[in-house]
């Protein structure tokens, strides 16, 4: 694999890029701020400083919904420009993205096209499972190992895949994720405060309280607007809302974890039981999140360092390990692709 070659991985929020010929790894925000509709006034951690406080005229634009491409253009601009930041050129060069299975033929080739397509003029394309590069940037041995569960909480999904020798057994994509909590907070403060809070501001509550605390009695100042008088103020959250608001999205998880395990095939679970989950995505990073499902699920729960950094980690081993690239990286373009049979 000569020249350069970079390995995506293109979050609901945020974008993870292995360089190769640099050998590091680098991240940016998913988002792209825009002038009345039609100009592009800034992108990635820049237009992210303007969500919830953007100036009359100017938009907030995730192009990522739900873990696949929701505004493609936009998306490939996105891509194409915070790849020219870190390179004068990326033309001719190499690509592996890491995909989530559980998505429509449609969604997964729009990856491909994201990059094949682009004023890149890629050399060439292929795709890896996201799942099986998670669980290879967890420190997994995904060719000789059984049974892995991985569980990838992300801010706009939660993708579960149960790998065995090197290959997917199953794998579901549900459509809840971090925004999904921090929606459920809002709601709950708003419906038993009276009280009107953006986003982020639910987002430092839910990193702030977690999941699982023994502590019932912790409350955190924030700023918002009272529904009542109309006007800005300032209120407490007691950490019981917080939790209380939290535990719907994450029941359904629990259930759908269980459902997954009760599925998959006797020597597979047995693998998965003795070693447990592994946890990994930017929500894995919650408080308490790991001690809520291994209580919920009854399974040990396992984690790493930045374990938002699993599925890029995981491209970065693919593209020095040959026998990893030739088994679990293709092409869409290849005759057997099996989405295509």
């Amino acid at each position: 694999m000569a020249g350069n070659v970079y390995g995506l991985d293109l979050g609901t929020y945020e974008i993870k890029v292995f360089d190769r010929k640099k050998d590091r790894i680098w991240r940016a925000k998913d988002v792209i701020a825009m002038k009345d509709g039609k100009y592009i006034f800034a992108i990635g951690d820049e237009a992210y400083e303007m969500f919830e406080k953007s100036p009359e005229g100017i938009e907030v634009i995730f192009p990522m919904k739900n873990g696949v491409i929701s505004h493609f253009d936009d998306m490939q601009y996105l891509l194409g420009s915070l790849l020219g930041r870190e390179r004068r050129s990326v033309r001719g060069a190499q690509y592996v993205i890491a995909v989530p299975t559980d998505v429509t033929e449609v969604e997964k080739k729009a990856f491909y096209d994201l990059v094949f397509h682009s004023e890149a003029r890629a050399k060439s394309v292929r795709i890896v499972e996201r799942g099986l590069a998670d669980a290879i940037g967890f420190g997994m041995d995904v060719i000789s190992t059984k049974g892995i569960f991985v569980a990838n909480f992300g801010g706009g999904t939660t993708e579960l895949s149960v790998l065995s020798s090197g290959g997917m057994v199953m794998n579901r994509l549900l459509k809840t994720g971090g925004e999904d909590l921090d929606n459920a907070i809002a709601a709950l403060v708003r419906h038993n405060r009276e009280f009107l809070i953006g986003n982020l501001t639910a987002e430092r509550l839910r990193r702030e309280f977690g999941v699982f605390d023994q502590s019932t009695d912790s409350a955190l100042t924030v700023y918002g607007r009272d529904l009542m008088s109309g006007v800005p103020a300032q209120a407490d959250v007691p950490i019981s809302l917080v939790r209380a608001a939290v535990k719907e999205p994450l029941e359904e998880c629990v259930r759908a974890i269980r459902s997954m395990i009760d599925r998959t095939p006797p020597t597979v679970r047995r693998s998965i039981e003795e070693q447990g989950i592994c946890l990994t995505g930017g929500l894995a990073n919650l408080k308490g999140l790991s001690t809520y499902l291994r209580e919920s699920v009854g399974v040990p729960v396992m984690t790493v360092e930045e374990p938002e950094l699993c599925a890029v980690k995981g491209l970065r081993k693919i593209l020095s390990d040959r026998e990893y690239y030739r088994r679990l990286t293709y092409s869409m373009l290849d005759e057997d692709y099996r989405w295509l049979r």
